[in-house]
């Protein structure tokens, strides 16, 4: 189950399109777990990137991992999402595509991190690039370029 939450206002993006692209994900990897994304704003990514990575600045998505059991449901819970939107819409206007499209490149990025995916290094990083347009493409988005998220 994917659980969706919007601090402190209204999702601005369907949550259907949030679920679909953690699902999609999910299927590409092979892996089936619950997981949480929250679409926040800069303040709170800004405020978990100093506290977990030591960078005072807001960033456009994090991903918590965790591997244990969900303690209501019993399923694995992969962990969590937190997508910054204000950092989605400014990057979804500079390249020219639609913030639903940018919100959904989050999100897999996202679930990717949850899975072990990294980019810190090459040949990480064009794996990651790689499973990223696939489940794009999966999509109906072959056109969204990945950013330097």
């Amino acid at each position: 189950m994917i659980h969706i939450q919007a601090q402190p206002e209204p999702p601005s993006v369907a949550p259907d399109l949030i679920r679909d692209a953690a699902e999609a994900a999910l299927a590409h990897e092979g892996a089936a777990g619950e997981l949480t994304v929250v679409l926040a704003g800069d303040a709170q990514l800004r405020a978990l990137n100093r506290q977990y990575l030591g960078i005072d600045a807001p960033t456009d998505v994090l991903a918590f991992p965790a591997s244990q059991p969900d303690l209501e449901s019993g399923a694995r819970y992969l962990g969590d999402i937190l997508v910054s939107v204000h950092q989605a819409r400014a990057q979804a206007r500079r390249a020219g595509h639609p913030l639903e499209a940018e919100v959904q490149l989050l999100v897999v990025h996202g679930v990717l991190h949850l899975l072990g995916h990294d980019h810190g290094d090459a040949r990480a990083k064009s794996r990651m690039w790689s499973a990223q347009d696939e489940v794009l493409r999966s999509l109906g988005l072959p056109d969204i370029a990945v950013s330097e998220t």
